[in-house]
């Protein structure tokens, strides 16, 4: 009996460290059932993709674990325990990972349907890491035949960034010429369709380029419409008139222009290119209702120290008497001014903005009622609007 155990242990402790070790698959290759190449296949490898072993080199064979969990066999010689820039590529013709190209730099598949969702796990009952659109290219490996099996999009084994969806909501880039035409084919009638088609009209629409935009809300506009949804009516109203702003975008120069003499009016004091002295922020807003130390990774901001107030976050270097506005909640009291005449406050709506500011901003329907405007190449003010009113304004440096 203690032999017995003290066989188990070995068998567990050879596995865990097979399963513990990082292994890649150093040319596209397959994942088989058994340890022949004539027998069926689970998916597909492309070069780089990390695996588990879960024994030792049987025969010029591996059994591995794929990062989605499916478990098969490998040849021996496409496992390696690095990658090196003279390693001898074969290419599987029929393999569907695309690698390179102009949307993403290396191995991956494309969204296929609108607002899809990705997990923690692969089980539908997982937690949501992220809502992917139309048009998205994710990272892919390893890819499960099976139309109904799950995809890692992360590239890793990591449970802590892994995000999983299924086959068959993955493929090449689709074309939103074709889109549309299957949209315009369809009987007015079918609402259904044409609020799906439409959606991922929109969705790749914003994963091409600007001038695309309208085209694509005005023809999910007629859906909304027969939908009559006041709420979505009002959305999507306002997402065309962004959609027209941003086909128009002034030039970078001219975005410059226009911001860098932005400063902020807090309770009647004018900032100076965004900094004030501890000693006038203090005599202000008094003590800062919390302080606490933040390290960015970057060191971008003015100090790790910041000062935080009910409506103003600020970075402090407290020896040399300087802060820097980091974070601002636009108020009867707070306000961003670009010029004597330009002064964005609380009575902003957003439509307003959209309308008379659109052609200055940066924007993306991943996050709604954030625009940005660039004050210089590296750094930005971010504004966000809430029920309809400018709600605040953050700088954003670029790491």
């Amino acid at each position: 009996m203690k032999k017995y155990h003290s066989v188990i242990a070995i068998l567990f402790c050879s596995g865990l460290m097979y399963s513990q070790d990082r292994y890649f698959i150093n040319s596209d290759t397959r994942l088989y059932t058994s340890a022949s190449t004539s027998a069926e296949f689970l998916g597909y490898f492309k070069y780089g993709a990390e695996v588990h072993l879960l024994s030792g080199n049987q025969k010029g064979w591996y059994k591995i674990q794929a990062d989605n969990n499916n478990e098969g066999y490998v040849p021996s010689k496409f496992i390696s325990e690095s990658l090196n820039a003279d390693d001898i590529k074969t290419t599987d013709k029929e393999n569907p990972i695309i690698f390179g190209g102009n949307y993403h730099g290396s191995n991956h598949l494309f969204v296929l349907v609108a607002g899809l969702k990705a997990r923690a796990q692969p089980d539908k009952n997982s937690k949501i890491r992220e809502v992917l659109f139309t048009g998205d290219p994710v990272t892919v490996n390893y890819l499960p035949k099976n139309e109904d099996e799950w995809v890692n999009i992360d590239g890793s084994f990591g449970e802590e960034y892994a995000k999983f969806t299924l086959r068959k909501f993955l493929g090449k880039r689709p074309d939103l010429n074709v889109l549309i035409k299957n949209f315009d084919k369809l009987d007015v009638n079918n609402i259904t369709e044409r609020k799906t088609i439409s959606e991922r009209i929109v969705e790749l629409a914003w994963n091409t380029n600007n001038t695309t935009l309208l085209p694509a809300y005005q023809r999910y506009y007629e859906v909304v419409k027969q939908l009559n949804d006041p709420k979505l009516l009002a959305e999507t109203e306002l997402n065309i008139a962004l959609a027209k702003a941003l086909n128009k975008s002034k030039k970078a120069e001219e975005i410059f222009a226009f911001s860098k003499k932005a400063e902020f009016l807090l309770k009647g004091i004018k900032t100076k290119s965004l900094y004030l002295s501890q000693t006038n922020l203090v005599k202000t807003f008094g003590k800062p209702t919390k302080k606490a130390n933040v390290d960015d990774g970057c060191g971008i901001y003015l100090s790790d120290l910041f000062y935080y107030y009910p409506d103003l976050e600020v970075s402090v270097d407290e020896a040399k008497n300087q802060a820097e506005i980091v974070k601002v909640f636009i108020n009867e009291n707070n306000k961003l001014a670009f010029s004597p005449n330009v002064i964005f406050d609380n009575t902003l709506s957003e439509k307003a903005f959209i309308e008379k500011y659109g052609t200055y901003v940066q924007a993306s329907l991943k996050s709604p009622h954030y625009y940005s405007i660039y004050i210089i190449d590296d750094s930005q003010f971010i504004l966000e609007f809430k029920d309809g009113k400018l709600f605040s304004v953050e700088i954003f440096i670029d790491c």
